[in-house]
């Protein structure tokens, strides 16, 4: 299966990774043999390196160099904060129509790294604008209806789950989210919604080529899962035109490859 390349020149290649994809060989599943980084170097014939990460579970653009030094140039854009990055979620809950969260987190602690230590906490920095709401009358939890929120979530700061532990934080944990999400709710959006994934898509990354100097931005356009979600919702015209403008095309074959719900066991139970 062929990765979905949006974006391709010289020195940069970027892809939409799917939702169950890694990026690279990991302990999060010692038993998979395929990642993005083998998958682009084999689909373009050289090797390439990675500038950033996502998470499994998170679908959207991932941005790779297709060489050392560009990749060194990039990552200095990303130390200084001249990148700008913009996530598509669903999360339980209203949520305000804009908040701005300034919450220092300690690193998750990584089950698979031997005498890991609780680590200081970080600057965390993140906008969240609510593009649109929904009620379902649905009692998933505790009352007789369900309410749902969809975003567009800015981070200003790269710290590990970020986006997942701030929304947590707030309350509105994403749905689909195995880690720090509200399992009952992330269960009913598997069994009766056909969402059987973290709901957090990164759609678009903004930044200066590194060799031409240009402001170039990336989008990259929602799965199948996503996108019937939000039809489903009526939320179709309260996506920013730059992503609506994605929608007209069908999804490619490779976002429906891998779908799991969450990075360590695939499990919502």
């Amino acid at each position: 299966m062929e990765l979905d390349i949006i974006y391709q020149d010289e020195y940069l290649v970027a892809i939409n990774k799917p939702s169950g994809l890694l990026v690279h060989r990991s302990e999060i599943d010692r038993h998979e043999t395929r990642f993005a980084l083998q998958l682009v170097r084999n689909q373009i014939g050289q090797r390439v390196y990675p500038v950033h990460r996502l998470d499994k579970p998170t679908s959207g653009v991932l941005l790779f160099a297709r060489q050392p030094e560009i990749a060194s140039q990039l990552v200095e854009q990303w130390r200084q904060r001249d990148v700008e990055k913009h996530y598509l979620a669903i999360v339980r809950g209203y949520m305000p129509e804009f908040t701005h969260l300034d919450y220092a987190m300690s690193p998750p602690v990584d089950k698979y790294a031997k005498h890991e230590r609780v680590k200081p906490p970080q600057e965390a920095i993140t906008d969240f604008m609510c593009l649109a709401t929904t009620e379902i009358p649905v009692e998933i939890d505790k009352y007789p209806q369900s309410r749902y929120s969809l975003l567009d979530c800015r981070p200003f700061t790269g710290r590990k789950h970020q986006l997942r532990r701030h929304l947590k934080h707030l309350s509105h944990p994403i749905i689909g989210d195995a880690r720090y999400g509200k399992g009952k709710h992330s269960r009913y959006f598997r069994d009766h919604l056909d969402a059987p994934r973290l709901l957090l898509h990164a759609w678009s990354l903004s930044m200066e080529h590194p060799v031409s100097g240009v402001s170039m931005t990336l989008v990259a356009s929602p799965d199948r899962v996503f996108r019937q979600l939000l039809e489903r919702f009526d939320w179709l015209n309260a996506l920013p035109p730059a992503l609506s403008e994605t929608l007209q095309e069908a999804p490619h074959p490779s976002m429906d490859e891998w779908l799991y719900p969450d990075e360590d066991t695939g499990d919502l139970s």
